[in-house]
């Protein structure tokens, strides 16, 4: 399952975010998860990367997992965890990678599932899985 809370009340895409999104966890794996999907604005997405990254600026997406990877004993549940888009930052960017508000919030949604599963991209060569998953994205977005 996948939940989605608009905080902003501005992003009309729900059904299909959510479709897509369901649709590219279940070819990833992990189609028996669960994970919430949160869309907010400028302030509450940098108030959150301050709070938990102590980073002062405004990011795209946050993905807080329930469990890393490395987490010894902690038991498997069903909610993977949740995934912060920051809307506003998401149209302003939008433009620069070729994209619509739709398409930028679609990518970023793959992103953030894809640090949910695990995955991170301190390389190029890490950077390879998440591509992947944002293009897949948009293709299954795209499906009648």
């Amino acid at each position: 399952m996948v939940e989605i809370l608009d905080e902003t009340c501005r992003y009309p895409f729900h059904k299909e975010l959510k479709l897509a999104l369901t649709q590219l966890k279940a070819e990833l794996g992990a189609s028996e998860h669960e994970l919430t999907l949160i869309l907010c604005g400028d302030e509450q997405i940098r108030k959150f990367n301050l709070t938990y990254r102590q980073e002062d600026s405004t990011p795209d997406v946050l993905s807080f997992p329930l469990a890393e990877p490395e987490d010894a004993g902690v038991p498997i549940v069903s909610h993977l965890g949740d995934i912060m888009i920051g809307v506003d930052v998401a149209a302003r960017q939008a433009p620069a990678h070729g994209h619509d508000l739709r398409q930028e919030v679609l990518t970023l949604a793959a992103h953030g599932l894809m640090h949910l599963l695990g995955h991170n991209h301190p390389s190029e060569d890490e950077w390879i899985a998440f591509r992947t998953a944002q293009a897949r994205i948009l293709e299954l977005s795209d499906r009648p």
